[in-house]
């Protein structure tokens, strides 16, 4: 199993849990960051933004001040929110749990 692969995805979906918890406005990614840090001690605000990105071309979350502003802010979209409520299907690239329930 490749750990960093593994890592990734995991931080994509703990990314996704910190924006639902976050509905509906939002928030930026120091309160991302910090909401994350204590599961991912290793995580950098680089990482945190790569895969914020990553997110956002997914169409999974809406990230703004990218280019504008020194910090980024991101909201979770539609399809961001029915993929956290495990009502749509998911693909690669996100560690999901399986639904248990």
């Amino acid at each position: 199993m490749d750990m960093d692969k593994a890592a990734r995805e995991s931080l994509r979906w703990l990314i996704l849990q910190a924006l639902y918890s976050a509905q509906p406005v939002g928030c930026s990614e120091q309160v991302i960051f910090q909401a994350i840090v204590p599961s991912q001690p290793l995580l950098t605000t680089l990482e945190l933004r790569r895969n914020l990105d990553y997110l956002h071309e997914r169409e999974l979350v809406r990230v703004t001040g990218k280019n504008e502003q020194q910090f980024w802010y991101a909201k979770l979209i539609r399809s961001g929110i029915d993929l956290v409520e495990y009502t749509s299907a998911l693909e690669p690239g996100i560690a999901r749990p399986n639904k248990y329930w």
